[in-house]
């Protein structure tokens, strides 16, 4: 196993962890903006996308989570997904106009065809990376933390994100993304560099080794998380991902459209300019806040980063000027970041030991499925009626606005008032169990 603090764990701790989000960030944030400029695609479309992308992920980790798991393996399915994953996204520079035209002449819309061929090779590419990243890179994380260094390590984990964010930002400056061409460029350039990480991989990673039920049922292993008797016996760990969930969507109502948001709503044209700065310093924040949380722990970690996302939230709902645009978007990332370290390493401390890869499902279900039906959901019903501009081809496109911020800041509201609740409840089963040790 790799030590878990050595120099070759948290190297590729930061390679696996980074690869994975950048590809990720592509999918979550410029899919979007693919299918939006290339085909016209409306709010529903996008959240179509985003939510059957979601059920992908979550239905894929359960099912390999539980098998890696079973086989005790993760390393196979780490560096094989990562190749497979790569080879998907090269899959989209296929995806053109020109050449569905050329095959589907008679299509009566290319447009609407290209919308469907990106939504369904969208589900191939993340049953490749959920394979990969969600069902195994995080379960060998699980595996090879401890309560030593599970917030440093969770928090250089989750201030990947962003930083993803700033490295596709930065490396879409050179292409205008109104042109196909420009596209497939980029698709090439990621799939590969995905392709080259899953082989690096198999130099860098080491299987932890993890006690197998050589006689359990694989597929009872798949729904292990989701019986009333595992839910019995983790009680705080169900109201977390509760919690979890309700974050989540919080985020998913603006996310899909957030870049969206800065280049039609606000007409940023300098949006990575002003972005970059908040990205460094909000990823920052969140591995000096991955310390904070070895020492004060969930309790006393949440409740500041919620703060930080409602402040967030309230100044890009109040303020177009750029510099205030700045403020909000930093303290916004802030505290989605530094929430998102945070709940990951309360969630994995209260993992079960060896049945962390039968968890990851679990864990996706709050993270991803949940949050990325209702929160993209919520995001189109509030911008059905948004204001739209015609293109050049004479077709209509919607422009969000800011109504997505007010949203997502009533459901953290929402959130915080939950978090009260919870954490009487927690302080209760804490006490609880507490005194049956004593008895014992």
């Amino acid at each position: 196993m790799n030590g878990k603090n050595s120099k070759k764990f948290y190297l590729a701790l930061i390679i696996f962890s980074l690869t994975g989000q950048i590809a990720w960030v592509v999918e979550n944030m410029y899919f979007n903006v693919f299918i939006y400029k290339m085909f016209n695609a409306s709010a529903s479309e996008i959240s179509l996308m985003v939510s059957l992308s979601a059920v992908s992920a979550t239905v894929t980790t359960l099912i390999i989570g539980a098998l890696s798991d079973k086989l005790g393996k993760r390393k196979a399915f780490i560096c094989f997904g990562y190749i497979l994953w790569g080879i998907s996204i090269l899959s989209f520079a296929l995806i053109r106009s020109d050449l569905i035209g050329a095959i589907l002449p008679a299509a009566a819309s290319v447009s609407a065809v290209a919308v469907t061929l990106v939504i369904i090779m969208d589900c191939v590419m993340t049953f490749f990376g959920s394979s990969a990243n969600d069902a195994c890179f995080n379960a060998w994380l699980t595996d090879v933390t401890d309560d030593s260094n599970r917030g440093k390590a969770e928090g250089i984990n989750a201030m990947m994100p962003l930083v993803a964010i700033l490295a596709v930002f930065g490396g879409f400056m050179g292409f205008d993304l109104n042109k196909a061409s420009s596209w497939s460029v980029i698709f090439v350039i990621i799939g590969i560099a995905v392709i080259a990480i899953g082989v690096l991989g198999f130099f860098l990673i080491n299987d932890p080794k993890i006690k197998t039920e050589q006689n359990a049922s694989y597929f009872k292993n798949i729904f292990y998380g989701f019986r009333i008797s595992v839910i019995k016996e983790n009680p705080i760990l169900y109201l977390l991902l509760i919690l979890f969930a309700v974050f989540g969507i919080s985020i998913q109502i603006f996310m899909p459209y957030l870049i969206l948001y800065y280049t039609e709503a606000l007409k940023m044209e300098n949006y990575v300019f002003v972005m970059a700065p908040a990205i460094v310093l909000a990823s920052v924040f969140t591995a000096i806040w991955g310390r904070v949380y070895d020492k004060i722990h969930f309790k006393s970690a949440i409740f500041p980063t919620i703060t930080l996302l409602c402040l967030g939230y309230t100044v890009l709902l109040l303020f177009k000027a750029t510099a205030l645009v700045f403020i909000g978007s930093l303290l916004m990332m802030c505290g989605y970041l530094a929430g998102m370290a945070v709940f990951g390493a309360v969630i994995r401390e209260r993992t079960p030991e060896n049945r962390s890869g039968m968890f990851q499902g679990l864990r996706i279900v709050a993270q991803v499925l949940i949050p990325g039906i209702i929160g993209p959901a919520i995001g189109a019903a509030v911008l059905r009626n948004a204001d739209t501009v015609i293109g050049d081809d004479g077709t209509a496109s919607f422009i969000p606005n800011q109504s997505i911020f007010l949203w997502a800041l009533i459901v953290a509201v929402a959130l915080v008032v939950l978090l009260c609740g919870v954490m009487l409840i927690i302080k209760k089963l804490e006490r609880r169990d507490d005194n049956e040790k004593a008895t014992d």
